[in-house]
């Protein structure tokens, strides 16, 4: 059964072995495996290396977890939609057509895909991308993903994010010299949530992970447009993830700061309310 802590090790074998964990898991649960003073440590380890100014660049820090920081891997490069897998399986293709000489679910190469009509005529073959991240970019997969609910698609999705996101992120990445990189995948994120008209739960957990490290000034616009899509859920979850570490920024921060929190926080209403009326249209016409 699904007990809380059966959960917990789940997620934490699907961090390590994403492919042997193939159901779904909550976004939030009880936690098990995590240290409360993860956060502070590592952020105080990354103050002392970057005052050090001898700390070496592959020496990454994110939230408590030592880890190597590859560069070698752009999040950039993943934007490019790439050659389908489809591609890659001729022979298994034509060892099924020697059974089966009228089968018509050929997949159609997605990079292939332009227009419109041609998402309608092959909404049924189209196979996604290896490179998920050119989806964010691409605004007719994106059309695909609001009409096809398949669940692998968004599990792929919040997967590479969630990797990204914490590879990347400057203010939890010692030494980490590519801040306006890392404002251009915030925006490219929030521009694809904006198309959708949802957040994506890899960068609600991101936030939650987060915040409590920002300084209020690192990306500031791109962080609080994401914080305006964050989904609707318990108030206390809501309070000690998002209003509690925003509190502690907006009494000691500028009359300019203390706006920009309040612009996104009426947003972040107004997408609550949206989602709300939609689908109470979608239940009250069924």
């Amino acid at each position: 059964g699904m007990q809380s802590h059966l959960q917990a090790l789940l997620s934490l074998y699907k961090l390590f072995c994403p492919e042997q964990v193939t159901i779904t898991l909550p976004g939030k649960m009880k936690t098990y495996f995590k240290n409360s003073e993860g956060p502070w440590k590592a952020a105080i380890t990354a103050v002392r290396q970057r005052n050090k100014g001898s700390s070496p660049l592959t020496q990454a820090v994110f939230l408590g977890t030592a880890q190597p920081q590859s560069r070698k891997r752009k999040w950039n490069a993943q934007l490019v939609l790439p050659a389908s897998s489809a591609n890659t399986n001729h022979l298994e293709e034509d060892r099924e057509k020697c059974f089966y000489p009228y089968s018509t679910n050929e997949s159609f190469p997605v990079e292939q895909l332009h227009t419109f009509p041609q998402l309608l005529q092959n909404i049924h073959h189209l196979e996604f991308p290896s490179q998920m991240g050119s989806v964010l970019t691409n605004p007719l997969l994106l059309h695909y993903m609001n009409c096809v609910k398949d669940e692998s698609i968004y599990l792929r999705l919040y997967y590479w994010m969630g990797q990204m996101l914490q590879e990347e992120c400057t203010w939890c990445v010692v030494d980490n010299p590519c801040e306006e990189e890392f404002k251009s995948f915030l925006e490219t994120i929030y521009k694809a949530e904006c198309f959708l008209q949802e957040g994506f739960s890899a960068c609600e957990e991101f936030l939650y992970k987060t915040l409590p490290l920002w300084d209020g000034f690192c990306c500031r616009s791109e962080v609080l447009r994401l914080v305006s899509w964050i989904p609707l859920s318990s108030f206390s979850d809501i309070k000690s993830h998002l209003f509690d570490p925003l509190a502690q920024l907006f009494f000691t921060s500028s009359l300019y700061f203390k706006c920009s929190v309040l612009e996104s926080l009426k947003e972040l209403l107004q997408n609550w309310l949206n989602g709300n009326a939609i689908q109470v249209d979608s239940e009250s016409s069924s």
